[in-house]
């Protein structure tokens, strides 16, 4: 058995601040797919997408722990690691 990442202690379960990435619905850009940050609900968008927002979002403010926010993704992923991360039942987001 593996044990939890370190990191989870910054997790919790939050609510979106917005539908879309945060960013590029502010700058007129679009996104690819979508994450969400388990400490404070800030979504971006990914690493795929032109403004990769939600490591943006990790560079400035520390957060570490994201969790997919697509329908049909269910994963979560610590920054510091930078490895895919088991989120216990009460961390998960409802997807959109």
């Amino acid at each position: 058995m593996t044990e939890p990442d370190p990191h989870l202690y910054a997790a919790r379960h939050v609510e979106p601040l917005s539908g879309g990435c945060q960013e590029c619905l502010q700058l007129g850009m679009t996104w690819v797919h979508l994450r969400i940050c388990l400490s404070c609900g800030h979504v971006g968008c990914c690493d795929s997408s032109p403004g990769r927002h939600a490591t943006a979002h990790f560079h400035t403010s520390g957060h570490p722990i994201i969790e997919s926010f697509e329908p049909d993704e269910d994963w979560g992923w610590c920054y510091i690691h930078g490895e895919f991360v088991d989120l216990p039942e009460e961390l998960r987001v409802a997807r959109r």
